[in-house]
């Protein structure tokens, strides 16, 4: 094994893919950068992930090449960032891109920067060894940035100031917060969204295409609203949630033997993925079939939720109790090589009667999808048909399709498996305790609420020092401070998982998580939170956005579980901060409204505030109660069942005493009504 370079003590599986590299890699540190500065090298900058195809290709093709290591050592500092670790540095340079290229960016992001002040004067993602996909060979690129850098100086350091520039109007270009809150970016994303819809295939757009669970349960929560003058949009909202979840669950996107989805399909149809599986899509996306199983009770997404939820607790959750964060596209070398299958091969582990039913209803009866040579699995052909072409009922093709996956995904199991990036990231895992706690309680499942719990219980207990959030966990070690994301979808996750199992540390443990959002990152003067901590180093630009991306915008996040905790601990200074959140976004949110989705989830929330049940009662009760509560689930109605014998409670909460062995209090923002010792009454419209 070649000698290692400065990675490998690091602990991110990404970086230490490269630790042995013939490259002089860095991490991101106070040495690396004192290194650029006194040499007067400039930095070359690689952000990528474990789990990244491309990340993989550029790295065997140069930086395993000892002529390209040799070039990139001599010329310049070399610096290799995790972008899973380190968000806040991804989105400086990836907006960096954006402004020196004029075009979006991805990974890996390839960045060349100034050592003295950090400004990027050059930016790119992947660049071949050979000249090829109207890209130069990288070895030119290296020579000529270093070129440019060092005879140039006086045209750098004016794009340096230029983009600099570019970064303070952003930073001033958000816009004054608006004095008042309504609906008008509800209805303008429902057409924006209506006019993108792609109503054969359901999603938004062409190929690309993403999950966008955010979008989709905005759709649920609007396809829920009083059939009124807005009946029409109403509609056209449910019609756009059920084609896409109906396509994405019976597409190739959707691991259809083992669970779970890819992070993206490259085509329209939903057909052929980039095959990696990422937790922070997946959480989201459990939640939202588990949200629309309850619903309406279709059986696919039933069986779509289980399956991901089953994924995650087989392949997914460390012994100690909190969620890994991806696995890789590859596997030998080969993107999605652990995925597809020859006829032959599936031939050679079914029965006759299986093949008879799986081949038509998974495509293996039409000409090869993926490279011309084998087929990925997605659903060709509805059960019903094949029932009546093969002279079977619909249970026993059912029964037989079912008895197929389970050998095929044995099966499977024996190949080389993709990587496993086994680091603990604390955001990621908020999305997925929300998402496993929500389909433990509407679908029944006590052990999806168990591994949420484990997972929770994990963090507090691993990432939580002194009141202060850790971003990232592995091999024994807690470490970098948290960002926006980690705080605000961890206490949405403790909000989620109260309403399943009440725990009165858990409780507390929300407020503190609330109050620390507050103290480090909340922008007093002009509303929202910044992504960084206060006092947390960050070159060129404070982050605050309140527009989607790959993750829901954390913004959101916070202002949705602010407005939820400040109702039930009678807390102003949530609600205060959820408000001025919503106002700060409110002239994005106007301008475009359908890249807000997760904002306008607060929004919705802001303007008709959920309806929140305190159940009080012995334990026996309570499950009765709640489980008839089940029965009528809305997704516009918070239920927390609080044994009797829970001891004091803040707020709201300290209103809802016990009356015999059960009692329920109504609750609608800051106030409830008498206590209910009746089911029938508390059930009655």
């Amino acid at each position: 094994m070649p000698p290692a370079n400065h990675l490998l003590q690091e602990t991110s599986p990404y970086l230490l893919q490269h630790a042995h590299n013939p490259v002089d890699w860095h991490p991101w540190n106070e040495a690396a950068l004192k290194l650029a500065r006194d040499s007067g090298k400039p930095i070359l900058l690689s952000i990528g992930y474990s789990a990244c195809h491309w990340c993989h290709v550029m790295a065997h093709e140069s930086f395993e090449d000892a002529d390209t290591a040799a070039l990139m050592n001599r010329l310049f500092v070399n610096i290799k960032v995790d972008r899973e670790e380190r968000p806040d540095l991804d989105r400086v340079y990836q907006l960096a891109h954006q402004i020196l290229a004029r075009r979006g960016g991805g990974w890996p992001l390839t960045v060349f920067l100034d050592p003295d002040d950090l400004v990027p004067f050059f930016a790119g993602t992947y660049f071949p060894r050979t000249p090829r996909y109207g890209s130069p060979a990288f070895s030119e690129v290296l020579t000529r940035v270093a070129a440019f850098f060092n005879e140039h100086k006086a045209e750098l350091h004016q794009q340096n100031a230029a983009v600099q520039d570019v970064f303070k109007r952003i930073r001033a270009g958000a816009g004054s917060p608006a004095d008042s809150l309504d609906d008008t970016p509800l209805t303008g994303a429902l057409h924006a969204l209506a006019r993108s819809f792609d109503a054969r295939f359901g999603g938004f757009g062409g190929a690309p295409k993403f999950p966008h669970p955010a979008t989709l349960e905005f759709l649920l929560r609007e396809s829920l609203q009083p059939d009124d003058s807005r009946s029409h949009a109403t509609t056209r909202a449910r019609e756009m949630l059920e084609t896409t979840l109906t396509r994405m669950a019976e597409g190739g996107i959707h691991d259809q033997l083992g669970g779970g989805f890819c992070r993206y399909a490259v085509d329209a149809q939903w057909t052929i993925p980039h095959f990696e599986k990422m937790l922070y899509d997946n959480g989201p996306l459990l939640a939202l079939y588990a949200l629309a199983a309850k619903l309406d009770g279709n059986s696919l997404y039933t069986r779509t939720a289980h399956g991901l939820a089953g994924w995650i607790m087989r392949e997914m959750q460390a012994p100690e109790g909190g969620y890994w964060s991806s696995l890789d596209a590859d596997s030998e070398g080969h993107e999605g090589r652990f995925y597809v299958w020859s006829r032959e091969e599936v031939r050679g582990v079914l029965s006759e009667a299986e093949y008879a039913v799986f081949a038509p209803r998974y495509g293996l009866d039409q000409p090869p999808n993926f490279e011309r040579q084998c087929w990925h699995l997605c659903v060709r052909q509805d059960i019903a048909t094949i029932a009546t072409n093969l002279h079977h009922s619909e249970a026993e093709t059912e029964t037989l399709l079912e008895a197929a996956r389970s050998k095929l995904l044995v099966a499977r199991g024996s190949r080389v498996r993709p990587g496993l990036d086994d680091k603990v990231l604390t955001a990621w895992n908020g999305l997925m305790i929300r998402g496993m706690a929500l389909a433990g309680r509407l679908l029944e499942t006590p052990a999806y609420l168990d591994s949420a719990q484990q997972a929770m219980h994990f963090l507090r207990n691993q990432l939580w020092r002194n009141e202060t959030l850790s971003a990232s966990w592995r091999a024994g070690q807690a470490r970098l401070p948290a960002y926006l994301d980690d705080y605000a979808f961890l206490l949405d996750g403790a909000l989620e998982l109260l309403q399943a199992r009440w725990d009165s540390g858990l409780f507390g443990f929300a407020q503190q998580l609330a109050d620390a959002l507050l103290a480090r990152f909340e922008d007093k003067p002009y509303g929202g939170f910044w992504f960084t901590a206060e006092g947390q180093p960050i070159p060129l630009h404070r982050s605050k956005t309140f527009s989607d991306e790959s993750l829901p915008t954390g913004n959101a996040i916070a202002a949705r579980a602010l407005f939820t905790l400040g109702h039930l601990a009678a807390e102003p200074r949530y609600l205060d901060a959820a408000e001025r959140t919503l106002k700060a976004a409110t002239p994005g949110m106007r301008q475009q409204p359908d890249a807000h989705a997760a904002m306008l989830l607060a929004l919705r929330d802001a303007l008709e505030p959920p309806e929140q049940v305190i159940l009080r009662g012995t334990p026996t009760k309570l499950a009765e109660w709640q489980a008839v509560l089940l029965g009528k689930f809305d997704p516009r109605r918070r239920v927390l069942a609080i044994p009797d014998d829970a001891g004091a409670l803040p707020g709201l909460l300290a209103y809802c005493v016990p009356h015999g062995e059960i009692c329920a209090y109504r609750c609608r923002g800051t106030e409830c009504g008498l206590p209910i010792t009746r089911l029938d009454a508390l059930t009655r419209p």
